[in-house]
């Protein structure tokens, strides 16, 4: 609708124009009387072919074209309503396939030269079009010709107003053909920059679901593991609460410790998305391993840990990774082994990469189905870091959990 009013406004324009510029009445009413009414016809034909041109360009432009052969059959000099004929084809050009705008301007160049020749070759002027006068100064006399004709030194050139005529069709048709190829190119900019978008918000909703399962591994590794202390703290204490009121005493210590810890390491995860101001705490890695295992200790839990290879600085990621995948381990062996089994940590130091082992002498695989969150979580920590994750029963009786995480690329 926006369009229309302005294409109507334009329409109005020309006529306005027309009116102040060319006096059409007094114009059309000296070629003839009988003119008049059919030159307002054509007009009106031509200003309503310019307020619909962005709505029915092809027809429209028959339309104008239509109207401005009739302005020319009479005989009535251009005027600015038939400019209408070069809207309408710069419209074209502008809004339909190349093929189909260079087809329209061929076929107007076709019927201007096509109407110019049929006046030339009958020594004509063409009616309504502009002609090119010439004049030869060097002939001062009038020349006989052989039927007894004088041929004066000048002429007119009938094809002069097609020349004119056909540079401004040409004209318009490429600005239009220009205004389409840029609306294209903004069209395709546009179309990158919506695909440059989405991409980006379809990276950060990746690197979103990410973080949070790198939060949901770490809130499960922390609290499941301290949980499971406090819970069998809870149950020994309970036992010794009759016959070893000391043992009640230490166990509930181990829990008040516990959870005070498990609170730390919840807060270290939550600092680590800015969630609490926590973030100078160190991120747990191999060296707090002997803490870890005292508290496994503390439980009741009988625990070994070997250490082959030189140890060495390891990447933070790797370090963290390591640390609770021991960590998991020794919780699984906590829950599912029976009391009074050992477990057995080694760290094995190699150039390339840190391997982990955590066995325990337990009954075996009864709770260690290998669909558990904690196992779950293992293997997608070691499938982050391009590593090796092996969990099953021992040869002997337990469980054993072997990880392999690579150093290569991280440096030392």
């Amino acid at each position: 609708m926006r369009e229309l009013g302005q294409d109507a406004a334009l329409a109005a324009g020309m006529l306005a124009a027309c009116v102040l510029v060319n006096n059409p009445h007094h114009m059309v009413a000296a070629v003839g009387p009988g003119t008049v009414v059919w030159w307002w016809v054509a007009t009106a034909l031509a200003l309503l072919a310019v307020s619909l041109r962005r709505r029915w360009s092809l027809p429209m432009l028959g339309l104008v074209v239509l109207a401005a052969a009739v302005h020319v059959a009479l005989a009535v000099p251009p005027m600015v309503v038939d400019l209408g004929v070069l809207v309408l084809l710069y419209t074209v050009a502008a809004r339909r396939p190349r093929v189909v705008s260079a087809a329209g301007l061929a076929g107007l160049l076709l019927l201007v030269t096509g109407w110019s020749g049929y006046h030339a070759f009958n020594g004509r002027p063409v009616p309504g079009l502009p002609t090119l006068d010439f004049h030869v100064s060097h002939l001062p006399e009038p020349a006989a010709g052989r039927d007894g004709a004088t041929v004066r030194g000048g002429g007119t050139n009938p094809w002069g107003g097609l020349s004119v005529i056909a540079s401004v069709l040409v004209a318009s048709w490429a600005v239009g053909s220009g205004a389409r190829s840029r609306r294209a190119y903004l069209d395709q900019l546009h179309a990158r920059a919506q695909d440059l978008e989405r991409e980006r918000d379809q990276q950060a909703a990746l690197a979103v679901a990410a973080e949070r399962g790198r939060i949901s591994r770490e809130m499960h590794d922390v609290v499941a593991h301290g949980l499971s202390v406090i819970v069998i703290q809870a149950q020994g204490g309970a036992a010794a609460l009759d016959r070893r009121p000391a043992d009640t005493y230490a166990a509930l210590a181990a829990i008040v410790r516990t959870g005070r810890d498990c609170i730390a390491d919840m807060r270290r995860v939550l600092a680590a998305v800015g969630e609490v101001d926590d973030a100078w705490h160190p991120q747990p890695g191999l060296a707090q391993l002997p803490a870890l295992l005292a508290q496994v200790r503390t439980a009741g839990t009988r625990v070994r840990l070997r250490v082959e290879g030189e140890p060495a600085p390891l990447p933070s990621s790797t370090d963290l990774s390591a640390y609770r995948i021991v960590q998991e381990a020794l919780t699984n062996t906590m829950k599912h082994a029976a009391t009074g089994a050992t477990a057995t940590v080694v760290v094995s130091y190699g150039d390339a990469e840190v391997g982990i082992e955590v066995s325990d002498d337990g009954p075996g695989p009864a709770g260690h189905d290998g669909g558990g969150n904690g196992l779950r979580g293992m293997r997608e920590r070691v499938q982050l870091l391009g590593g090796r994750l092996t969990a099953a029963p021992g040869p002997g009786g337990g469980f054993t959990v072997r990880a392999t995480l690579p150093l290569a690329g991280w440096g030392g």
